[in-house]
């Protein structure tokens, strides 16, 4: 199969970048090479707590110098489709920062009176008050938009409720299913690849888990890359119905291809 020429790369983060804080060895190369040939990429990541700035602020941390307009997350992919949906559109909010500002940014009005909209985002602390409100909301005709489906997030003390589980309780509550705009849903590559101007026929998806990742980026036209560094094994990798394009122990593989 002959191989597509690469001019613009999405990467997951977790997984792929970092592990637990730590850096995946040979990451640091990887996108210093990108920066240096003016390559366009974005790193991706489903959490919608923190603000670009923030984000680039723990990877600057962990050692990886990434800037802030190289940092797409399902908050800002949340808040380009409310945009273009229903522009200058209002939205009773449950998440925090990387949520709330992106909604700002993109025009909406936060509100608790006859929102058009109950986005609920990730959060460290769900609150029953507000979630019983996003309950009434919805049950009053708001429209019901969740960033990400991921159920569980990780913890030192092991997982928490994520915006998934969060959003399954609402649905019992309301009998109204969510849209969830972050992966597996290909609106987030889609709006990606528009953040940077690229197209899916030259950009490339590494990603480490089958589910979100590698399954976001095929269906959004992509070639996808899986790495090992994250939760997916080869042999994981074969038990799914679609396949990557390619497999590779890391980013650090991915070196030769920018030279």
């Amino acid at each position: 199969m002959t191989r597509r020429e690469i001019h613009s790369w999405l990467m997951d983060m977790d997984g792929v970048l970092v592990r637990e804080q730590e850096p995946i060895p040979g990451a640091d190369r990887f996108l210093a090479r990108l920066r240096e040939r003016g390559t366009p990429f974005l790193v991706l990541t489903n959490n919608s707590i923190y603000t670009r700035r923030d984000l680039a602020a723990r990877l600057q941390a962990s050692g990886l110098d990434v800037p802030e307009e190289a940092i797409w997350t399902s908050a800002l992919a949340t808040a380009r489709f409310l945009e273009n949906q229903r522009p200058q559109g209002t939205a009773f909010v449950i998440g925090e920062a990387g949520l709330t500002t992106a909604l700002h940014e993109a025009g909406y009005t936060l509100t608790e009176r006859a929102p058009d909209y109950v986005v609920l985002g990730e959060t460290r602390t769900y609150s029953f008050e507000r979630i019983t409100l996003a309950i009434r909301l919805i049950s009053a005709g708001a429209r019901f938009i969740a960033t990400n489906p991921d159920a569980t997030g990780p913890s030192t003390d092991g997982p928490t409720p994520a915006t998934g589980s969060v959003a399954a309780l609402i649905s019992r509550a309301t009998g109204v299913e969510p849209y969830f705009i972050g992966k597996p849903n290909p609106l987030m590559m889609r709006s990606a690849l528009n953040a940077i101007d690229a197209h899916s026929e030259t950009a490339a998806m590494i990603g480490d888990r089958m589910d979100t990742d590698i399954v976001s980026g095929l269906e959004a036209g992509m070639e996808t890359i899986l790495v090992l560094t994250g939760i997916t094994s080869r042999e994981d990798a074969e038990k799914h119905p679609y396949r990557a394009a390619r497999i590779v122990d890391s980013v650090a593989d991915l070196l030769d291809e920018l030279d």
